[in-house]
């Protein structure tokens, strides 16, 4: 008589708006204090009572979501006998709130001024005049008793296969359904149980496996429950035709060209949680839906169904930031996700910041600012993907920047540049792409070394593989960039360059839920073919910062050179291990120890020195990925650095 209790729990009808919601630290409303008295309704007040169950904080919060009195509690009846009925209504959803927690002797009671009313009794004429009792006087008063009992435990859990010959489906299913005897019989583990079972099915790629039946005995006696599933795991499968739906103003090439799914292949939810993020990548859509077939093609296959939304096509906006070592600074941006109706995306932005003094002043009153401590970047951006359907996009970006780097204790760089690169990008698949293109830059930088006014034409060539689950909170997989661009003095740089760049990432979840991970980065560069010197100071490497090593400001590990100040160096080392630890589903602890430094010659040279930092960050996750407050501090600090460091962003560090 428990099956329908056991398989899930009822959902509480939405709440009316009210402007008490408006009230978010509660200082004008109180939620649970019923309407006043009045001589044309009856309030009423509920109170619940579990002795002295172990959790019965929790039990309580179970009980109010379950109970209709509780929900209704603002609307207050007209009368007794309509108050009278609700209450009998109330008994049996509380009984099965507490079934599906495993309190399968529970009792429960609704008591008023001495009256009871108990499941299976129909309200008579003494609760009705108990409750008229109070009308106009105050809220009635409704005891919910409860004597819960104890839990009810598991003791044999079966799994029964229907339609499949030879070795079953599932080997181990104790190992699948994580449930032990012993273990509390309550609907959320059978529930989680059950889509374990559906779920490793479905990952032998068998589309159609389901439970379809759940067979469990509670012995009230003994306290315990005997449980089993069974199961029709259906046949293997692979991924039939892919429909696309309506795509609105993108072409449906451009979705389908971020589909890699083929005719054949073995099916897997995986491969379609994958296929939604690949769609997702295109900045003209919105949302994704991908829709199974409800059964199999002639050949044996699973037809799916993808279904896209578009964005708003135009998007402006302005940011504002404040920095105690950077300053002030503010941005505005203006985007088009779907320019000529082939979902192309234009995106401008501008900035205008404060650029840091490197000379050993200060501006410590108005009249101290000067023109120079003005920086500015305008950039644009162009993607134009799926050219012609095919898997190959187009890339133009395009930055002019006039900026200063560094500290008053390390000195720094001024500079001033334009930058155009063009790229056609190639994917592979859904983690792996690759692509080549033409850049030219022309600017002037200047440091303790002297000036350099440059040019640079190159050839940039990369490689990109991403297999993790997340952008922003990565708890699975692989990340890999590596680059390579020479700067031939044939093709019109003024000074011949080679670099190369690359960064590998991994992450590794310690339990399947992913409240530990391991976290680890190693990045390098390498800039070979000229004296330092000669190289642009913009292209020289430095670590230290919130992306590199926490603890030290911005870009000021590298070489010293003239006068104890920065020149930065023509290779980079820098490494981050970090475990992140979520202490509940939105709070985690992260302790981290960063590690790196910039080189002077062209190959990291790991006798010299590397600067090392340690802290503990704070992450709050939100739908939109963590919001990270960092706290690093220097193990071997240079005089001049900071005893410590705060940086706050959004997602984790890498």
């Amino acid at each position: 008589m428990a099956l329908a209790t056991l398989l899930g729990m009822r959902a509480g009808p939405a709440h009316a708006f009210d402007l008490s919601s408006l009230d978010v630290f509660g200082l004008f409303t109180k939620k649970d204090e019923p309407p006043a008295p009045s001589a044309a309704t009856l309030p009423y007040r509920l109170e619940f009572n579990l002795g002295e169950a172990d959790d019965a904080k929790a039990l309580t919060r179970t009980l109010q979501d379950a109970s209709l009195l509780y929900r209704l509690r603002a609307d207050a009846p007209p009368d007794g006998e309509t108050l009278a009925r609700r209450m009998a209504a109330d008994l049996n959803p509380l009984v099965d709130a507490l079934w599906s927690q495993g309190y399968f002797n529970a009792e429960v009671a609704l008591v008023v001024d001495g009256v009871t009313l108990k499941v299976g009794a129909e309200p008579d004429a003494r609760l009705i005049r108990a409750l008229e009792s109070h009308r106009n006087r105050e809220a009635v008063p409704i005891a919910v008793a409860v004597t819960p009992g104890p839990v009810f435990g598991l003791r044999e859990i079966a799994v029964t296969e229907r339609g499949v010959a030879g070795a079953p489906a599932i080997a181990n299913p104790q190992k699948v359904t994580r449930l032990d005897p012993g273990d509390p019989a309550t609907a959320s583990a059978l529930r989680a149980a059950q889509a374990a079972l559906v779920d490793h099915l479905r990952a032998q790629s068998r589309p159609l496996a389901k439970v379809v039946e759940l067979r469990p005995v509670v012995d009230h006696a003994a306290r315990i429950m005997d449980v089993t599933y069974v199961v029709e795991p259906g046949p293997v499968a692979g991924f039939g035709d892919v429909t696309l739906g309506d795509t609105a103003d993108i072409p449906p090439a451009v979705v389908r060209s971020f589909i890699y799914l083929e005719p054949g292949d073995p099916y897997s939810p995986k491969a379609l949680t994958d296929t939604r993020k690949s769609i997702a990548t295109i900045p003209a859509i919105a949302s994704v839906r991908i829709r199974e077939g409800e059964s199999l093609d002639r050949a044996g296959n699973l037809p799916i169904f993808v279904e896209v939304t578009e964005r708003p096509k135009r998007l402006i906006g302005f940011a504002a930031r404040y920095s105690t070592i950077d300053g002030p600074a503010v941005k505005t941006y203006w985007e088009h996700r779907n320019l000529f109706g082939g979902a192309e995306r234009l995106r401008l932005e501008g900035d205008v910041f404060l650029a840091p003094r490197i000379d050993g002043s200060k501006i410590t009153k108005f009249e101290d600012f000067e023109r120079s401590d003005l920086g500015g970047r305008f950039s644009f951006s162009f993607l134009k993907p799926a050219l012609g359907g095919s898997r190959y996009d187009w890339l133009l970006d395009g930055v002019a920047t006039r900026q200063r780097v560094g500290t008053n204790r390390f000195g720094g760089y001024t500079a001033r540049y334009g930058n155009v690169t063009t790229a056609i990008q190639r994917r592979f698949s859904d983690t792996f792409s690759i692509s080549a293109g033409l850049e030219v830059e022309k600017g002037q930088t200047s440091d303790v070394l002297g000036q350099v006014d440059y040019t640079l034409v190159g050839i940039p060539l990369s490689v990109k593989y991403d297999s993790t689950d997340s952008l922003l909170d990565a708890t699975r997989g692989y990340r890999a960039t590596a680059s390579v661009t020479p700067y031939p003095t044939f093709l019109g740089s003024t000074v011949g360059l080679f670099q190369s760049k690359a960064a590998f990432s991994a992450y590794y979840a310690l339990d399947e839920d992913a409240r530990y991970v391991l976290a680890g980065r190693v990045g390098l560069g390498s800039i070979a073919g000229a004296d330092l010197d000669e190289v642009p100071s913009t292209r020289r490497f430095y670590a230290g910062g919130g992306g590199s090593v926490r603890g030290y400001a911005y870009r000021t590990l590298s070489p010293l050179g003239p006068l104890n100040r920065l020149t930065g160096g023509r290779s980079l080392f820098e490494a981050s291990v970090e475990a992140r630890i979520k202490v509940t589903d939105t709070i985690g602890i992260v302790p981290f120890f960063d590690a790196g430094t910039a080189f002077e010659g062209s190959v990291p040279d790991f006798k010299q020195r590397l600067q090392m930092a340690a802290g503990l960050g704070l992450r709050y996750y939100t739908a939109i990925g963590p919001i990270r407050v960092d706290v690093a501090a220097p193990l071997n600090p240079r005089r001049g650095d900071k005893p410590v460091a705060l940086y706050v962003s959004i997602g984790q560090s890498f």
